[in-house]
């Protein structure tokens, strides 16, 4: 059995100070470290209230505390969740941690509470949180940038896509044609650059969160082909869809856009033959691929192929037509998804690129039910009327160029309350064109809306924008709605206005 004087010293070699008080709160002992926490040598803290040792706020509500663990006196941590404080000596508080055990003398129940000061902890916790508030305020102030500067940066570039396309279509001096085919070539260039490095910085910055959901294959297999049809057949290259799986289940949004990238790379890298976009359905959910008769991948550059910048069979001092992300952004957007992307390729011979993802949670027939499901639409005059909403004045003369010279009738506006003096004009509104964002909080939702309610629900819409954030992700386009993102060609435009046309009355092209 330890005696008396081994046991003191046990006490007083203890890191953390020790008070030992009685039922009326009395100290009864108190351990030297007593002075290094609060500054009071142990003979004069001795005889004292254990309330002395706390700030003045926390003296009352400390006695009806002290009260009641007498009735309930086991070993357990003082005030859970709460902040505790000592007061020392010189009047500083010092954030603390007690934990208390009862000490039974007979009848009589003594408290031991062992406390340790965590100063350090706290200042630690501090500075994390700090930080933590400083980069969630950072990460929100990039998103914010971000999207700004999606906009902004891509507004001038839809103005001068657009001009160049009225420009195709109206010059007809061959070395102007020369000119004008190569400032295209050029705004091309300038779009790919911008929307790649667009993409980078959202991946990079966490401002783009998957939204997954049931969607029809279908539907966005037909996106691809009205936006990469005419660039296929430029290259004298078939551009073939087979629909296989009618319904998957993710984030459609961000599918596409690893379509894009690997459909755009596909006819990038095709001179002849053909371009396919396939879906089937496997055992685990559906398969996409994109396949091409193109060049193909050497074996040794594979692992190199998602890499920033990196492009198949091209010096990096050499002239190139794309810069080497598109790759590196489906590559983040496969991850950000957890999905796996698979490529097989030969010298040659061609490459596939293929695609898992899981199989629609509803019924494949309901997922799939509004691409087929859609009335035939109303038939238009033979000069079909265009509203077109943009607030962008440079964009909105240019767009409205463009579709003038194409035969179109164009009413102009610049905010949801024009729009509906127009739709209230003679003759009625056949299609609305509509920026996603307006002025002063409006947005181009608001206008189809508000335009359909004097039209008709079943006004052909096309609603164009360069935010690509997920409340734009959100939005659900019916059969008589087209989502198209900035900066939007002259051909791609007309080829979506042209789904909103019947048949026997279609858009023009230069």
């Amino acid at each position: 059995m330890l005696s008396p004087e081994l046991l003191g010293k046990v006490l007083e070699s203890a890191p953390d100070a020790i008070v030992i008080v009685d039922a009326a709160g009395v100290i009864l002992f108190a351990s030297r470290q007593i002075a290094t926490l609060a500054g009071y040598l142990p003979q004069d803290i001795v005889g004292r209230r254990i309330e002395d040792l706390l700030p003045e706020r926390f003296r009352a509500g400390h006695l009806g505390h002290r009260r009641s663990y007498s009735h309930d006196a086991h070993p357990r941590p003082m005030g859970v969740d709460l902040d505790l404080y000592v007061l020392h000596q010189d009047g500083r508080e010092l954030p603390v941690e007690i934990s208390l055990s009862p000490v039974r003398e007979g009848e009589r129940l003594l408290v031991a509470a062992a406390i340790r000061d965590i100063t350090e902890r706290k200042r630690i916790q501090t500075e994390l949180k700090q930080a933590r508030e400083a980069a969630d305020r950072a990460s929100l102030a990039k998103s914010r940038f971000l999207a700004t500067a999606s906009h902004d940066l891509r507004q001038p570039l839809q103005t001068l896509s657009l001009l160049n396309g009225t420009l195709r279509r109206t010059v007809r001096d061959p070395l102007a044609g020369e000119a004008i085919a190569q400032q295209g070539q050029a705004i091309e260039a300038m779009s790919r650059l911008t929307n790649a490095l667009l993409d980078m910085s959202k991946l990079e910055s966490g401002a783009i969160r998957p939204d997954p959901a049931d969607f029809a294959v279908a539907s966005l297999f037909e996106e691809m082909r009205n936006e990469f049809a005419s660039h296929a057949a430029s290259k004298g290259l078939a551009l073939r869809i087979d629909t296989g799986a009618p319904a998957a289940h993710s984030d459609p949004s961000l599918i596409g856009q690893i379509l894009r990238n690997l459909v755009s790379n596909a006819i990038k890298y095709t001179e002849h033959g053909w371009v396919e976009l396939r879906s089937t359905p496997v055992s685990r959910g559906v398969r996409l691929e994109v396949a091409d008769t193109g060049v193909g991948i050497p074996a040794d550059q594979l692992p190199h192929i998602y890499e920033e910048f990196f492009q198949v069979g091209v010096a990096s001092n050499t002239s190139r037509e794309g810069y080497g992300l598109g790759l590196s952004i489906v590559h983040r957007l496969v991850r950000l998804l957890e999905l796996r992307l698979e490529v097989h390729s030969e010298v040659g011979r061609g490459s596939t690129f293929a695609l898992e993802l899981p199989a629609a949670v509803r019924a494949a027939g309901k997922a799939a039910a509004s691409a087929d499901s859609a009335a035939a639409p109303r038939e238009l005059p033979s000069a079909a009327r265009v509203l077109l909403v943009d607030d962008d004045a440079g964009v909105r003369n240019a767009t409205a160029m463009l579709l003038e010279v194409e035969g179109f009738a164009v009413a102009r506006a610049a905010s949801l309350s024009e729009a509906v003096q127009e739709a209230r004009r003679d003759p009625p509104i056949d299609i609305v064109i509509a920026d996603y964002h307006l002025q002063k909080g409006e947005t181009g939702i608001d206008v189809i809306a508000a335009v359909r309610e004097l039209v008709g629900p079943r006004l052909g819409a096309v609603l164009v924008s360069g935010d690509t954030s997920s409340t734009l992700r959100q939005i659900v386009p019916d059969d008589r709605l087209r989502l198209a993102s900035k900066p939007i060609r002259a051909d791609e435009l007309l080829a979506l206005i042209s789904t909103l046309l019947p048949p026997k009355r279609g858009a023009g092209s230069g």
